[in-house]
């Protein structure tokens, strides 16, 4: 049962391109289904014994023993359906037992984008440490407020996806699709420091493509990157719980709020559906009644 579950891992990665992240994701989530299955469910032997009520009894174990958030058991569920319809698909299963199972509802929560107040301050903190890693850090906060790229966007740039000639950077998002988003003269700026004072120092061997780099002279972790934003967060003194991806959302809202066109936003955050993109249209109008604030100050 394992084999068959690392065969569709594998899949995901060479069919659909999934990131290693979200592999390492359907691992966890797929992991925890078995090894309910095992303790709980003897008379399954092979994927093909599993019912419909062994998955429904599986929500309910999450929902009551593990007291799980709406959204971690939709997100496990997702995990499990799509794993019964790859079996399904592969002919290795007859009947998907997951083909008339609804999805466990999820309360959606808008995106908390942070005024642009708290940005400046928050990008005007490694101003103060002009030392590689300070020059680093600042190129890290201006590229991601703006761009609006995914953390998994930024720590897999390499060196040569920057073009500051034309003022660019290449990304690859979900689904392996490439974006060129252009950059603002400050992120320019912030990049063209940093790769004359800063990655240069913090290199250790030529071969490194990597863009940003940990004092190691090794790609920069989602993790390391996470670290490095909290910590500025502290020193700023903002209350608020600002994420990378709070970033990310800032740069939607405050563009729509500027003005922007949906569709370009769509492009420049890499969203296949524009639905997605419209949550961002509710953010907006707080966005643009601070910017008229901020001209009757």
């Amino acid at each position: 049962m394992q084999q068959a579950i690392d065969d569709f891992l594998q899949s995901l990665a060479k069919e659909k391109g999934y990131s290693e992240n979200t592999r390492a994701a359907y691992q966890n989530d797929l992991g925890q289904f078995l090894d309910y299955i095992h303790a709980h469910v003897p008379r399954v032997k092979e994927w093909s014994d599993v019912r419909k009520q062994d998955i429904i009894q599986y929500i309910m174990h999450m929902k009551g023993n593990l007291e799980y958030a709406s959204s971690t058991t939709a997100r496990k569920v997702a995990a499990v359906k799509s794993f019964f319809h790859h079996l399904s698909t592969a002919k290795a299963i007859s009947d998907d037992p997951t083909a008339t199972l609804d999805s466990p509802r999820v309360k959606k929560y808008l995106p908390k984008p942070v005024s642009r107040e708290q940005i400046e301050r928050l990008l005007a903190m490694p101003a103060d440490n002009p030392t590689p890693r300070g020059y680093r850090d600042r190129a890290i906060l201006e590229l991601l407020y703006a761009t609006g790229m995914r953390v998994s966007e930024m720590v897999a740039l390499k060196i040569d996806d920057v073009d500051l000639a034309t003022g660019s950077v290449r990304c690859v998002g979900k689904g392996r699709r490439e974006r060129i988003i252009p950059l603002q003269s400050r992120a320019r700026d912030a990049l063209e420091e940093y790769l004359s004072h800063g990655r240069l120092e913090l290199l250790k061997d030529a071969a490194e493509k990597a863009l940003f780099l940990n004092p190691r002279g090794e790609k920069l972790t989602r993790q390391g990157l996470w670290l490095i934003i909290k910590g500025y967060v502290r020193e700023a003194g903002l209350t608020e719980s600002i994420t990378p991806h709070t970033l990310r959302h800032s740069f939607a809202a405050h563009m729509l709020g500027n003005g922007a066109d949906l569709h370009d936003v769509q492009e420049l955050l890499g969203h296949a559906n524009i639905s997605t993109t419209q949550v961002y249209t509710h953010l907006s109008q707080g966005a643009a009644q601070e910017m008229e604030s901020d001209a009757d100050a």
